[in-house]
């Protein structure tokens, strides 16, 4: 019985996360910062220096992507930060990225901080990336956490889909795209910011669940598999941020020098 059950909560979330792909959240509301979030008045203290900025992913908000995990960031003594980009997400990554460095501009002289740390979901977790070895913002960023990030693509066939129809992003996503071919052209990391990437094995959207990682360092990039500190984790790739683990993980990436501790055992349940 147990065993069905988790299949059954698998399939749901594979139809929930494969529909993200191809139909845009419309009722959600415009601009509006998730709690925690767009204090533009909070200060970094001396034990979190950097503020943290959140990107949302593909066919999202700031809003919707980060309910769970901003508020967390902020108990935690975090000044957060969050942006809606690239109208849902779905104009060509690139785009979005430029669009993204002048929001860290902004962040880094709201706070007086010197560096700010990412954290971003799916698309968010890859096209700062971007940003970082094009953009000149690798001497503005200490960490880069990658929740489900799409680094390498996916060969999910819906990502081709509505690539060819309604955005953009989701073509550039495709495993093999020439946006990817060039943003990991001469190796994934450059040099600076620390890098770690969260993944699950049962994510549907990005897939191989393996592409998301990174080559790199292991003093600048820690791969993470929920499932290999955490057997039990069902989660998939759409409410990833939503997970408490994921929300364990993101703060020992943030809370240290260099990407998250490999050796890190986080509390299993919630």
């Amino acid at each position: 019985m147990r065993r069905r059950s988790l299949a059954v909560l698998l399939a749901s979330a594979v139809i929930t996360a494969l529909t993200a792909f191809a139909t845009p959240a419309l009722g959600d509301t415009v601009d509006v910062s998730p709690p925690g979030a767009n204090d533009w008045s909070c200060k970094p203290t001396a034990e979190h220096p950097d503020p943290v900025v959140l990107v949302h992913g593909t066919f999202e908000n700031m809003a919707k992507n980060w309910s769970m995990l901003s508020p967390k960031l902020a108990d935690a003594g975090f000044c957060v930060f969050a942006l809606n980009y690239g109208h849902d997400a779905t104009d060509h990554v690139a785009d979005s990225a430029r669009e993204l460095a002048p929001f860290v501009d902004a962040v880094l002289s709201a706070t007086g901080a010197h560096k700010a740390d990412i954290v971003g979901h799916s698309q968010g977790g890859m096209m700062p990336r971007y940003y970082l070895k094009f953009l000149h913002g690798a001497n503005k960023v200490d960490d880069l956490v990658g929740i489900v990030p799409s680094n390498h693509g996916t060969t999910n066939p819906l990502a081709a889909v509505t690539g060819a129809t309604v955005c953009a992003a989701c073509a550039d996503q495709v495993a093999g795209s020439p946006f990817l071919t060039e943003l990991n052209a001469g190796g994934d990391t450059v040099s600076g910011p620390d890098y770690t990437v969260i993944t699950t094995k049962y994510d549907e959207v990005v897939t191989p669940y393996t592409s998301a990682f990174l080559d790199g360092p292991t003093k600048q990039v820690t791969n993470i598999t929920l499932q290999d500190a955490c057997p039990m984790d069902p989660i998939e790739h759409d409410q990833s941020p939503n997970d408490p683990v994921v929300a364990r993980w993101v703060i020992n990436a943030l809370d240290r020098e260099g990407p998250a501790d490999p050796g890190f055992k986080p509390q299993c349940v919630g």
